[in-house]
């Protein structure tokens, strides 16, 4: 195995998740200084010496109770700034979680096309490559950005966490809505073919209107007597998922279970812990793990873990080795 030369920086907001990156790569996170001003100003500045070495920089940008996601933005970008003025020979952003993902196309009036906006930020400040996770729309994220990226996907993670716990089922695997579709079929497909099973897909669909979700109430695809696996790249609120969740009972579920790679988890997602539709939730450590307290979701959710993967990708790209298979494309 090459040893990776390469030098990895986390941001405080990440720091549990780089350090375990660093692990798999058998290096030491690199020092960096963070300090705050008066006013809610701050700086970031790396306390080794990075010229003409190639960097990277771990921050997953989810809002939290102590930065809000414009802050973790913010301080990465200025962090980046200084990596590139202190003369790195690269920077590579290691985004887990990318902000404002959900805001890829104008569907109003006078609409931002936000990921455009953060795409330009990232080339402002000399980003030389982005590393995400399961992206909201990988297609806007792909035409918005004008610097390499690598997408990343859980596919495989949630396929060997099912192969291990629920194998042996009659499996179905639900898009919670049609956007969704080609995700659901991808993790379907890698599913089946680990398993060796036939394994069909199903989906619904669902409206969103000034942040008011609506839909019908049936679940399109045959589900009844199935253990059913919803999979979405987030949960935030948990209204998708509970009422996907009620309606794949009422048509037969015997089980159901919420896949997910981001665990936004806002306050109204506790509700799904207590739901009597949902029998476990998984999610990735893509962000913070623990957003709600621990008797709150009780035996109900898996956490897996996305270093080993983020790892092997930078790995891979400092040694200029492929990606194919990380990135599960076809050959």
């Amino acid at each position: 195995m090459t040893t990776f030369d390469g030098q990895l920086f986390a941001l405080s907001y990440s720091c549990d998740l780089g350090e375990r990156m660093a692990e798999h790569l058998g290096v030491a996170l690199a020092a960096v200084e963070e300090r705050e001003f008066e006013g809610g100003e701050h700086k970031t500045r790396p306390l080794v010496n990075v010229r003409g070495r190639d960097v990277y920089v771990v921050a997953s940008l989810a809002g939290d109770s102590d930065h809000t996601a414009n802050d973790k933005l913010c301080r990465l970008l200025f962090f980046i700034g200084a990596l590139k003025e202190a003369s790195a020979d690269s920077v590579t952003a290691v985004v887990p979680y990318l902000c404002y993902g959900r805001k890829d196309r104008q569907t109003k009036a006078r609409d931002p096309v936000t990921t455009r906006y953060i795409a330009q930020l990232f080339e402002a400040v000399g980003t030389d490559r982005l590393v995400a996770i399961d992206v909201h729309n990988l297609a806007a994220f792909q035409n918005a950005m004008r610097i390499p990226t690598d997408h990343l996907e859980a596919t495989q993670l949630f396929v060997e966490h099912v192969g291990d716990t629920m194998g042996d089922a009659a499996l179905v695997v639900v898009s919670p809505d049609i956007g969704g579709v080609k995700r659901a079929e991808r993790f379907r497909s890698r599913l089946a073919t680990e398993l060796g099973a036939d394994i069909e897909l199903a989906f619904t669909g669902k409206h969103r209107s000034r942040g008011v979700v609506s839909g019908p109430d049936r679940v399109l695809g045959d589900v009844e007597g199935k253990v059913a696996l919803v999979i979405d790249d987030l949960i935030s609120s948990g209204g998708t998922m509970a009422r996907v969740a009620d309606m794949l009972v009422r048509q037969g579920s015997t089980q159901v279970h919420l896949l997910a790679t981001h665990g936004a988890l806002m306050p109204g997602a506790a509700a799904l812990f207590s739901d009597p539709s949902v029998d476990g939730v998984v999610l990735t450590d893509s962000i913070v793990p623990g957003r709600l307290p621990a008797d709150v979701v009780g035996d109900r959710l898996t956490v897996l873990e996305v270093g080993p993967l983020l790892a092997q990708a930078i790995s891979a790209i400092h040694e200029n080795g492929s990606l194919t298979e990380l990135l599960q494309l076809d050959r």
